[in-house]
């Protein structure tokens, strides 16, 4: 239990920092485009109807 729960800890960390660094990026560099951040999901993905072009 004491695993799990150390567990659960650490990826509330790892979010809240990840968040931390995605409100600096945007703060430096503005929104991020939601068309191209699903284009390179698509990628990830082998999808071959993501759009080539936002890569």
């Amino acid at each position: 239990m004491s695993a799990y729960v150390e567990a659960l800890i650490q990826r509330q960390l790892e979010r809240e920092r990840l968040r931390e660094l995605i409100e600096d990026a945007e703060a430096a560099h503005g929104p991020v485009d939601q068309a191209a951040v699903e284009a390179k999901r698509a990628l990830l993905r082998g999808d071959a109807s993501g759009s080539a072009d936002a890569a």
